[in-house]
């Protein structure tokens, strides 16, 4: 690739990174993309691979794959060579040097992060270069997979989200007609089993690549140990390998049935939930075909958490209790969602004994920001309300073990401030030296509006022409309700309705 001045190497690495014009170079890997899907949609499979050797082979997708790399979550999170590319010329560099020809990945790096259940989840950390490779090697593989994938299938897919799925289970069980019975579904280790040979055999991609990133190992307290199945948690293209796995579950319960009988299928990565007229129905013909559809990919269902239930008794999916009441459909937080969350608010208060008000307010925030902007769009105003309520109960423990001989009126003139009708936000005041004041407010669960997510179509995919003006006009239409809910929020904030306040008394409890 010329550099600016028109002449290849003109500039120096770090000069031709920051000169890059990242929309022109997006701009050429979508093109290229583009035509992979549609050659996928028309069964051309040898112009399918020729499109993604292209593309493999680009200089702008090299560029696009480590610049991903570097600014994801992970950059900072090194792979066992320690490796990290923190200048433009490290990661100018690193686009010249990704190649096939001769390439051998390293082992991975596994730690071991705390699961819900609390047991322990294994993450496997590549490193730098071969994160850039599998984001290579994913840009090509992307398109395939969007055309194959299900029609409902919404994890780690793009303008898909938990939300997607969450609102097809809406429009599922809202209607007086719809089924009532659900097999909520769960596969045992799912990323860990899944068969290498079933994979080389059905991934469209370079066959000699992917052997060697199944077949590169792990390292775990200086000892390597081989992967002989499964893909690695937090390996870039782990994802779309495992959806690709699953992708096909849809069309084989659908063929189980005949007449369909009200069966669904909703599935978000490995989680999925299939619905049917009958308990019958899902026993003796659907169960039965998702466990041989699984089997041939070396995965089996996990008997302690799949179950078949009604909706009528509620069942939890994604983070949400869904169930009907009398007949009407209500979809919350889970309690296991609410209860783990405050669990982890709780234990960050505690440990934050004798620090500053104003940094555990910049470490809360974003958490339960997150958290609530997850549960925004379905029923929650309760929920954030009794969140609201009871990190207000735990900061003012934490106010009184940090001054146990001070009473309610210093507590309050120290921490806390009125806006409006609300007069009880807990707060982090700054004098400036101008004399004026800054202030950094707890976030306010409750004041974020509920609203319904606007669910992407289910024929839509990201790579066909013929939708690239649908999703101009979604990606749009979200941008504008997440800027609205923004605006929403501030001002809740700012002018709250007392009755939804936490109660003043609580402040003379006892810790």
């Amino acid at each position: 690739m010329a550099g600016p001045s028109g002449v290849p190497g003109a500039l120096s690495a770090s000069a031709e990174w920051d000169a890059i014009n990242w929309r022109h170079v997006e701009r050429r890997v979508r093109r290229l993309q583009t035509r992979i899907a549609q050659a996928e949609k028309e069964g051309r499979t040898g112009k399918v691979k020729a499109l993604q050797r292209l593309l493999a082979h680009s200089f702008s997708a090299k560029l696009w794959a480590v610049r991903r790399v570097v600014v994801n979550k992970g950059r900072r999170s090194p792979g066992v060579d320690g490796v990290l590319w923190k200048t433009p010329e490290e990661r100018w560099l690193a686009a010249r040097s990704l190649r096939a020809r001769g390439y051998t990945p390293q082992p991975l790096r596994r730690i071991y992060i705390p699961k819900k259940n609390g047991k322990l989840r294994p993450l496997s950390i590549p490193t730098m270069t071969d994160r850039a490779m599998q984001a290579l090697y994913l840009l090509a593989l992307n398109p395939v997979a969007e055309v194959r994938a299900d029609p409902n299938s919404y994890g780690f897919r793009p303008y898909r989200s938990t939300a997607d799925a969450l609102g097809q289970c809406f429009c599922i069980f809202a209607k007086k007609c719809s089924p009532r019975v659900v097999f909520d579904a769960d596969i045992k280790s799912c990323f860990d089993r899944i068969s290498h040979p079933w994979l080389v055999a059905n991934v469209p991609m370079d066959k000699a690549i992917l052997r060697k990133w199944l077949a590169a190992g792990y390292v775990e307290a200086t000892v390597l140990y081989p992967t002989e199945e499964g893909t690695p948690q937090g390996g870039i293209i782990s994802p779309v390998l495992a959806n690709l796995t699953l992708d096909g579950l849809e069309r084989v319960v659908h063929g189980a049935v005949p007449g369909r009988s009200l069966v669904n299928v909703v599935r978000y990565a490995d989680d999925f939930l299939v619905t049917a007229r009958t308990p019958e129905l899902l026993n003796e013909r659907v169960i039965p075909a998702v466990k041989t559809f699984l089997a041939e990919r070396g995965l089996e269902l996990s008997e302690e958490k799949s179950k078949v239930t009604d909706v009528e008794t509620g069942f939890d999916f994604l983070g949400a209790t869904i169930r009907k009441y009398d007949g009407k459909l209500l979809m919350s937080p889970s309690r296991a969602s609410v209860k783990g969350f405050l669990g982890s608010i709780r234990g960050t208060i505690r440990a934050h004994a004798g620090g500053a008000l104003r940094e555990l307010i910049r470490l809360l925030n974003p958490r339960i920001r997150g958290w609530v902007n997850y549960f925004r769009h379905i029923v929650s105003s309760r929920v954030f309300t009794k969140v609201d309520n009871a990190i207000f109960d735990a900061m003012v423990r934490w106010m009184r073990r940090q001054h146990p001989r001070k009473g309610l009126s210093w507590l309050r003139a120290r921490y806390f401030r009125s806006s409006g009708h609300r007069h009880w936000i807990i707060t982090a005041a700054t004098w400036k030296a101008d004399g004026s004041v800054s202030y950094s407010d707890l976030f306010q669960a409750s004041s974020v509006p509920i609203r319904r997510h606007i669910k992407v179509q289910q024929a839509a995919t990201a790579f066909d022409p013929a939708f690239r003006e649908y999703f101009q006009k979604l990606r749009k239409t979200r941008t504008q309700t997440k800027a609205a809910e923004h605006v929403g929020s501030f001002r809740a904030s700012a002018a709250h309705r007392r009755s939804r306040q936490p109660r003043p008394g609580r402040v003379t409890a006892a810790p």
